[in-house]
């Protein structure tokens, strides 16, 4: 079997390996026997977002998990998060999340959560990964009174909308707001109509309504089109996008313009230094972070530091330096102050803070971090050797850079979740971006299409 975990759990297409009912029941069990015995707790809790397939994977998992004499907590759709917050909450061993984020419906994918709310260790996966591979845990096998048994958990949904609304001041409220929320037909579809409601704002909810294959489509963080009209349209104060799991947040200003990750983590990061709460300065920031955060931070005296990409990553090291802030331009936020993992809902939570104690719209708060044009392209690959065994790949790259004279930044990388190059430029000018971005991309797609 190939690699089981990528940067972010298990991913791939439902129903082709390895996102199998087969290789899923191996995940339960091997999980669970891992877990068992590091603690003397035996439940494990599972959640999902709203894709068709995880009805299947849900129940190859829960057969897993208690054929090892582990019982299991079902909870249903909940936020990613949500799983984090009520793995650590109800002391369960671990909490598995069957989701695939931002992919279409027809992929899925399961993460693992540790019993402290933090997303399950490097040295914990290859366990597990050993366990499935080998095909050692199917020797293992309890009995009789032995094995476990599963129930559902009917206040899940209750539970996390506490916790969220307890992260937002207490002396603050949401009256005189409205708020637009693109639930993305995912996850986050009960609960963020609910929470931000209940705190006051005029809620106007829309992609709420999944059938199980709309996750995503056309909507979400990814894509925020719709939203921005219905901000335009309703004269709302801001719109709010998460993503299909709820752990991104990509917010609209009230004017309809976009504020990804970057300018979140930039108006969070000055009002925490501002109020004394931002550590050595200091914050968490990626390479596909914009040059225009980085210049926005200098001026205001914020210091940062680079993770490689990917929410583990950035909390590896927030973690080390004793960060209380860091993120992702994708609209992975951390607060360590609130929770031990990127919450698309808290994230929004502390920036409508930050709008209602200073009385500032958010295009007002966004406005000194510009962002310099960046330019995208997903290039679809058949192998992943490393770029730099890859001649013509490196020298595009330095053309590139020659080109940009310094004015701008080339990045390349491989997606960890899906079979693709990411190619991103930033240049002083939105057409340059993109003619040295196609010109990358075109040298990507011709030297990862053929056969290594």
């Amino acid at each position: 079997m190939n690699t089981l975990f990528g940067t972010d759990g298990i991913r791939g297409v439902a129903n082709v390996e390895p996102m199998t009912a087969e290789t899923a029941l191996a995940i339960g069990r091997a999980t669970a026997y891992v877990c068992k015995h590091i603690d003397r707790q035996h439940r494990i809790l599972i959640g999902k977002d709203t894709r068709l397939s995880g009805y299947m994977i849900e129940n190859a998992l829960t057969a897993g998990i208690c054929s090892m004499g582990v019982d299991v907590f079902l909870v249903g759709p909940v936020p990613t998060p949500g799983i984090a917050f009520m793995t650590h909450n109800m002391r369960a061993q671990a909490g598995m999340v069957i989701s695939a984020s931002h992919n279409p419906y027809q992929d899925n994918g399961i993460k693992i959560f540790s019993r402290d709310g933090y997303k399950l260790s490097n040295e914990l996966e290859k366990n597990i990964e050993e366990l499935v591979s080998t095909g050692r845990i199917n020797a293992i096998r309890p009995t009789a009174d032995a094995v476990g048994k599963a129930k559902r958990i009917d206040d899940a949904v209750g539970r996390y909308i506490v916790f969220c609304k307890n992260t937002f001041p207490e002396d603050l409220t949401l009256d005189g707001y409205t708020v637009v929320i693109d639930c993305a037909n995912g996850a986050t579809y009960k609960v963020a109509p609910i929470i931000f409601s209940e705190l006051g704002a005029r809620v106007i909810p829309i992609h709420n309504r999944p059938d199980g294959m709309n996750i995503n489509r056309d909507c979400g963080s990814q894509h925020t089109e719709d939203l921005a009209r219905t901000v335009r349209r309703t004269h709302a104060d801001i719109g709010l996008a998460f993503d299909g799991d709820g752990d991104r947040l990509i917010a609209v200003d009230e004017r309809g313009r976009i504020a990804n990750g970057d300018h979140l983590l930039y108006v969070s990061a000055l009002a925490m230094k501002q109020a004394g709460r931002l550590p050595n300065d200091l914050v968490v920031i990626t390479p596909m972070s914009n040059q225009g955060l980085r210049t926005a931070f200098a001026r205001a005296g914020i210091r940062y530091l680079e993770a490689p990409v990917g929410d583990r990553n950035v909390l590896e090291i927030m973690r080390r330096e004793g960060a209380r802030l860091g993120g992702e331009q994708s609209g992975h936020i951390i607060f360590p102050d609130y929770h031990t993992t990127g919450d698309g809902i808290i994230s929004a939570l502390q920036c409508l803070a930050v709008m209602r104690r200073t009385g500032r719209p958010l295009s007002e708060l966004t406005a000194p971090a510009p962002v310099l044009p960046q330019i995208l392209i997903n290039v679809p690959v058949s192998r992943k050797p490393p770029l730099e065994d890859v001649p013509a790949v490196q020298q595009a790259v330095a053309e590139a850079e020659r080109k940009l004279a310094g004015r701008g930044r080339v990045l390349i990388r491989y997606s960890g979740t899906e079979p693709i190059c990411r190619v991103m430029i930033e240049a002083p000018t939105r057409d340059a971006a993109a003619a040295q971005a196609e010109a990358l991309a075109d040298i990507v797609r011709t030297a990862l299409a053929e056969p290594g």
